[in-house]
């Protein structure tokens, strides 16, 4: 949820030649629309399902993948990434995260949300996300974040 995830992963690839997969949009093509279609007309459950299913698909050796803030969250999918993968998490606190993503529109655990509401979202989901192999400081330039993930990752 804002960390910057996506633009680090796609960065650090680039860098590296690697193949850069981001989870949501790979459940967005296979779906045929966007996230937050798919929590309106189906359901956060339904999104999560072709989550699963998609993760294994995106988790192949060479290969840079942004993943989404609750993917981890699931035990099973926690226990795939972290034996396929290195893990790397990128620490933004929540009111640099919030100041990034308020105003967008189409994420849908945010929308009709307080702050404070999303914030406890962010901090129970936390304690998944500092199980990651690394933490990476994630209020630095973004080419800065990419170099260390990327030294992380070929280290």
């Amino acid at each position: 949820m804002g960390s910057g995830k996506t633009l680090v992963g796609a960065l650090a690839a680039d860098r590296s030649h690697a193949r850069f997969f981001d989870l949501d949009l790979m459940v967005e093509d296979k779906v045929g629309m966007p996230i937050a279609d798919i929590f309106a007309i189906h359901s956060e459950a339904t999104f999560r399902a072709y989550e699963k299913e998609m993760l294994p698909v995106a988790l192949q050796p060479d290969t840079v993948v942004a993943l989404g803030g609750g993917v981890v969250i699931d035990d099973d999918n926690w226990r795939l990434i972290s034996g396929m993968a290195t893990t790397v998490y990128l620490e933004v606190p929540f009111a640099a995260l919030w100041e990034r993503v308020n105003h967008l529109p189409g994420r849908p655990l945010i929308a009709n949300r307080t702050p404070a509401e999303v914030e406890e979202l962010f901090e129970l989901r936390r304690p998944r996300y500092e199980e990651a192999e690394h933490r990476v400081d994630g209020t630095r330039p973004l080419g800065d974040v990419a170099d260390e993930v990327l030294k992380l990752w070929s280290g």
